[in-house]
């Protein structure tokens, strides 16, 4: 007999007092560490968009600076983003980096949540809170994560809002918008657009991604224009100057590109050859990204649709950090489930691994060992770990994720 009594864990706040303590527990030694380092290596990225936005309170030419020395790091992202970062120019240099490291941890809580969701509805009973402290642990010990907590970078709020404009339920924003924002303040968001409009139209297409697309080109346009009312001259160096030169974000060839141009470059080969190789492998992948996107969405996973498309936003980028790979947490989320599929909770378990262990790295000081013929072609495809790992997962997401789904629906 049932009384007709629903019990929540959100009715029970206490329950999460233990997991957030264990959470902080586990995480501490990490933002102490990052923290605790030398002024001149300390969250360096961070320092980038505060310095943009003390250019902006100061008058002066965003995109003339650099942060001292030895970073000498220009300011690279558009002019929205330098206004925005005002309030960071207002702050002291340690409470920014305290209110930043907050946030970061903030918008990965909120990412986790809408990642593995269907595991935690499932659970129920006092469990959840437990399993998401678990969770929100493993995800921060994944590289690209410690990445954002060691430079203090903007990726994982990038994702938390467009994670949040494909899967919150009933959005109290109109959805799309925070996508607009992510848009305008980093351009790669902008491949949320494609997913919106692909998903929007054409035969199966949802009215709502149509609403939702039209609401994020008009957010994105409103916060480029805005600029050229308040910093006009930055706005035009931005967009006529500054983007147009792709050494500005960094070496190009360096191990953090996980891009497949990234990759490419590796190679060394002659630029009209890997200008012309990019170019064919960007359209080779957005095709089946896209396609294996839109297939995801009008199937009923938008946390499978919206992953390849984070994924997309990864590979075709001219440069890809690693830290821009904060994605990996909705794909392990998506692989996961919820929670009743042995296979499928084995592979995202094998999925964090990989994605915790500094690869990359391995491979450089594989090519470093000089070992004839094996140290240069195993350790470039080491070194290129991270975004062969990313094509890897636009399969696992796309085609091997739905025979799975169908066959575990077969099995008594």
């Amino acid at each position: 007999m049932t009384t007709g009594e629903v019990t929540t864990t959100g009715r029970r706040p206490w329950m999460w007092l233990p997991a957030l303590l264990l959470i902080a527990a586990a995480v501490a030694p990490l933002v102490l560490h990052w923290l605790g380092n030398v002024d001149d290596q300390r969250l360096v990225d961070l320092d980038v968009y505060r310095t943009g936005g003390q250019a902006v309170l100061a008058g002066r030419p965003v995109y003339d600076f650099v942060t001292p020395a030895p970073q000498l790091l220009p300011f690279t992202y558009p002019p929205i983003a330098a206004l925005l970062a005002t309030p960071l120019a207002v702050m002291s240099w340690p409470v920014a980096q305290w209110v930043w490291t907050a946030l970061i941890f903030v918008t990965l809580a909120a990412t986790v949540r809408l990642s593995f969701r269907p595991a935690l509805e499932r659970l129920g009973g006092p469990w959840p809170p437990l399993a998401f402290a678990v969770l929100m642990i493993a995800c921060t010990y994944l590289m690209p994560i410690r990445d954002q907590v060691r430079f203090g970078q903007v990726d994982i709020l990038l994702v938390a809002l467009c994670l949040a404009d494909c899967a919150v339920r009933r959005p109290a924003w109109p959805r799309g918008m925070l996508i607009g924002l992510a848009t305008a303040v980093k351009l790669t968001p902008g491949v949320f657009l494609i997913y919106l409009l692909l998903t929007g139209f054409g035969p199966g297409g949802r009215p709502e991604q149509r609403r939702a697309f039209f609401m994020a080109a008009f957010t994105a346009a409103l916060l480029t224009l805005l600029p050229f009312l308040v910093i006009p001259a930055d706005a035009a160096d931005f967009w006529f100057r500054a983007l147009l030169d792709p050494e500005r974000v960094g070496a190009n060839a360096a191990t953090t590109n996980q891009s497949m141009r990234g990759m490419l470059i590796r190679l060394y080969w002659p630029d009209w050859l890997t200008s012309l190789l990019w170019l064919a492998a960007v359209a080779a992948v957005a095709w089946f990204g896209f396609r294996y996107a839109r297939r995801a969405l009008l199937d009923g996973h938008p946390l499978a649709g919206a992953a390849l498309t984070g994924l997309m936003a990864v590979l075709l980028s001219p440069v890809a950090w690693i830290h821009h790979l904060a994605w990996v947490v909705v794909v392990v989320g998506a692989l996961a489930g919820d929670g009743r599929d042995p296979v499928r909770l084995r592979v995202a378990a094998g999925v964090w691994l990989y994605y915790v262990l500094p690869i990359p790295w391995w491979g450089v000081t594989i090519k470093a060992a000089e070992i004839p013929v094996v140290s240069p072609v195993l350790g470039k495809i080491v070194q290129n770990g991270f975004g062969l790992g990313a094509l890897a997962l636009v399969w696992l997401l796309g085609v091997w994720l739905p025979r799975r789904r169908r066959f575990f629906q077969t099995l008594p």
